[in-house]
């Protein structure tokens, strides 16, 4: 495997796996291939602080400018990978050009997903994914001075949508969420803790059309004007968010040969089917070995972990032990962490420790164990930050304990955010 790395995709995985190598001692060429013109930035403030304002583009990015530079790995910006060509290990860009390498990281992450309906790409229509949608989304929610607040409709209620949601309400929009769930997020993280959010959303102003579909964009002179829905209703939008999930950006991986289910498939020192080539981030199925399967995770901190096991694995070093997932929201006034597989909590019994009206408690997603007890799959807290290090810790351990034990803990309290 002599050669450069190349990585192709310049996110949080590929960044981290650059820093990785450089930090465990490799000196040879690294490269980045990637599309957009933007330095390596953060995903998740483009749905809220960056958004919101809170946030501006030097806090969002994932090195300076300089780091770059320091560190010897070059940039590709503005360009895209076309055709992967595994017998002559070399990545064709667009622009006619060809990279060669050594060892290959395809950290290529995903696109959102497109609504299959009437008039879904008319101007007013927008998804979240790049920075350059996150400014134009910001600069179309903003009214024109004595004008009317502008009027969103979001079409998704998951987590882009509802951070979207809390994040234009909060600038004085008038925000509706259309949702085939009947509970927002109940879908990740169950009907009980979607409840809460919902309720917050709706104290703010938002309001919701639960268990509906957008059947087409309603047009007014070339432009968005509305959304009409499953059951008839019309709502009027100045501004249409589409935010229904993503897809795994596979194509790249999938031309040359790789494995692929749910992302290109890799086993859990993130190498493909080719040895010469490894996945990360938003587009790697990953094998765990706690589920006996593999699993994509979409969030910022699978895409450090597995950026990271990536390029230890690249070095021989082991990828080392896999990290139980994570992510986090804010909205309003609420902030979320969560530990643990969505996939074993699905199924899970909720334990409340706190009240969740008051929004400051912990909950854990448990299931019985014959012997008695119950085994702790994956836990969360809203608003009580001192609970994160017990949460994580009994996750990870899996620990058995009486329902009562989990339920009486230290009780919840709000704190300050670290």
């Amino acid at each position: 495997m002599d050669g450069p790395v190349v990585m192709v995709g310049a996110g949080l995985a590929a960044v981290t796996a650059a820093e990785t190598l450089r930090d465990e001692g490799f000196g040879g060429p690294i490269r980045l291939i990637e599309r957009e013109r933007q330095l390596p930035y953060l995903r998740p403030p483009l749905s809220k602080g960056l958004l919101g304002g809170s946030e501006d583009e030097d806090t969002i990015r994932i090195q300076p400018p300089e780091w770059y530079d320091q560190q010897g790995i070059e940039l590709l910006l503005g360009r895209e990978a076309v055709v992967l060509d595994r017998a002559r290990r070399v990545v064709e860009l667009g622009d006619g050009s060809a990279v060669p390498y050594g060892r290959l990281l395809l950290a290529t992450g995903s696109s959102p997903r497109r609504l299959p309906i009437p008039n879904a790409d008319l101007p007013g229509v927008h998804l979240l994914r790049t920075l350059d949608d996150s400014r134009r989304l910001q600069a179309a929610l903003v009214a024109d001075p004595g004008a009317e607040p502008r009027r969103l409709v979001v079409v998704g209620s998951g987590w882009i949508g509802m951070e979207v949601a809390a994040v234009a309400r909060t600038s004085g929009a008038d925000v509706t969420v259309v949702g085939l769930e009947t509970v927002p997020l109940s879908a990740a993280v169950g009907r009980e803790i979607g409840d809460v959010f919902r309720r917050r959303h709706e104290r703010a102003g938002v309001r919701f059309r639960p268990g509906q579909t957008a059947a087409a964009v309603v047009a007014r002179d070339g432009r968005a004007a509305g959304v009409l829905l499953g059951s008839g209703e019309t709502l009027p939008a100045d501004v249409v968010l589409v935010a229904v999930g993503v897809a795994p950006n596979t194509a790249l991986g999938m031309q040359a040969g790789l494995d692929s289910g749910n992302g290109l498939r890799v086993g859990g020192d993130l190498t493909t089917n080719d040895p010469a080539i490894w996945a990360a981030g938003d587009v790697a199925e990953v094998h765990r070995p706690r589920l006996g399967r593999g699993e994509r995770l979409e969030h910022w901190a699978n895409a450090i972990a597995t950026g990271r096991a990536a390029a230890r694995s690249m070095l021989g070093l082991g990828a080392g032990e896999q990290e139980t997932p994570y992510f986090y929201t804010d909205q309003f006034d609420l902030g979320m962490e969560w530990w643990g597989h969505p996939s074993l909590a699905a199924g899970a019994s909720l334990v409340v420790r706190g009240d969740l009206a008051s929004e400051a408690f912990v909950a854990f997603l448990v299931q019985p164990e014959p012997a008695g007890g119950a085994r702790v799959v994956a836990g969360l807290h809203v608003n009580v930050w001192d609970a994160a290090d017990e949460i994580r810790s009994l996750v990870e351990a899996e620990a058995v304990l009486p329902v009562e034990a989990l339920r009486g803990g230290p009780a919840a309290r709000r704190g300050a955010a670290g």
